[in-house]
């Protein structure tokens, strides 16, 4: 379970917030913007908590990762599609790419974009577990905030990024993350169609206080079996799910 803060969010303070309240409730990890200064501010206020770094350029991770980052990750597309800019296949697996050149050991997630057609979905998931990716990370659609839904709108609203958690993780052996607009009601639902994480960032992000997103983040622990009280010092799940990628692909490299 990651709580994300936002690929284009440097806001410190808020930003700080989030990464506080993931280290109290109970996640695995927090997703920041890919910056070292953020990297290390963040770092004083959670701890051991692994720290992941998103962004679209991968010759930014190497500074991030020397600033303390654990884990990078290729994606959180949402903001670009806002501006017009869409990702192809293409571009996603050159980012892999460079990304495992630069950073041959670092934990590696890629996020595949929600405008591919599921076919091409699973068909770019495939390709990236043989050019290095550890984790594969599915999106939804964005632009409603979930904090205003009932049930039923919040399952509707996740339906794409289940659907992608579900196709993904049994076209794939490395591990998949269900992301974009999970809540406590759809987290559940994503574990139960296949995916090893989920991520969460509006539910947690958008709120104003501190100890808002701390009860946030509880909730959505609780809703998916982790304790609440359980924090990243004592079972760091992004190294679970790196060991099992680094045992599937020395498996396959034996075959």
């Amino acid at each position: 379970m990651k709580v994300i803060s936002g690929l284009d969010n440097f806001n410190v303070a808020n930003v700080k917030n989030v990464a506080w309240a993931a280290s109290q409730g109970g996640a695995s990890h927090v997703d920041i913007a890919c910056d070292a200064g953020l990297v290390r501010e963040v770092r004083s206020v959670c701890g051991n908590l692994p720290i992941c770094v998103s962004s679209v350029k991968p010759a930014d991770f190497v500074a991030a990762v020397e600033a303390g980052a654990d884990m990078v990750e290729i994606g959180n597309f949402d903001s670009f599609y806002e501006k017009g800019r869409v990702f192809t296949a293409e571009d996603v697996v050159a980012m892999t790419v460079e990304t495992r050149r630069l950073l041959p050991t670092i934990p590696l997630s890629v996020t595949i974009p929600h405008t591919l057609a599921l076919s091409e979905q699973v068909k770019l998931a495939k390709r990236l577990e043989e050019v290095g990716a550890d984790i594969i990370q599915t999106e939804g659609k964005m632009g409603v905030n979930p904090q205003s839904m009932g049930v039923q709108e919040l399952i509707e609203k996740a339906a794409p990024t289940l659907a992608s958690a579900f196709a993904l993780s049994r076209a794939v052996s490395i591990p998949v993350m269900c992301a974009s607009g999970l809540t406590d009601v759809t987290c559940p639902l994503a574990i139960a169609a296949g995916a090893r994480g989920v991520g969460v960032g509006s539910m947690v992000n958008k709120l104003p206080q501190p100890q808002q997103m701390l009860m946030a983040v509880q909730v959505i622990a609780q809703s998916i079996g982790r304790e609440p009280s359980s924090s990243a010092t004592s079972e760091p799940v992004m190294d679970v799910l790196s060991t099992v990628s680094s045992a599937v692909r020395s498996q396959q490299k034996t075959v």
